[in-house]
């Protein structure tokens, strides 16, 4: 399995957060693209209405899911874009990654990832949107 070489230059600033700013992908590998994944289960039920942290989960859940339906797990991310529809959530989703990602992330390697605040999903009760690139 490709084990991406994640790392921070010392010509940028430290991550601000459970993130690095570069990951650079072995020759060979395969790159698996997984669509953004929102707070719905697999039975079609929305989790966590109104609730950012319990959507964090399930969406994070999906990830996983999705990651290992593909034969890799988080240690094989190079890449993420999370999508917020609220600003006020941005310091829960902050909390929940710095206590969720070092167990999801066991050797602390984070990879890059955008955070953006965007005014709507496909969904209004959904608030959180997260996409992933993984290199297998």
């Amino acid at each position: 399995m490709a084990r991406p070489d994640i790392f921070n230059p010392e010509a940028l600033s430290a991550p601000g957060g459970t993130y690095s700013h570069v990951a650079r992908v072995p020759a060979g590998a395969t790159i698996v693209a997984i669509a953004g994944q929102i707070a719905v289960a697999a039975d079609g039920t929305l989790v966590g209405r109104g609730d950012v942290e319990r959507q964090c989960e399930q969406v994070f859940a999906n990830i996983g899911a999705a990651l290992e339906a593909a034969g890799g797990g988080w240690s094989n991310v190079v890449q993420m874009m999370t999508f917020l529809t609220r600003r006020e959530d941005v310091a829960t989703l902050r909390a929940w990654r710095e206590r969720e990602f070092p167990k999801l992330f066991a050797d602390g390697r984070y990879p890059p990832n955008t955070l953006l605040v965007v005014s709507a999903l496909a969904n209004d009760d959904l608030l959180l949107e997260a996409q992933a690139i993984a290199a297998i």
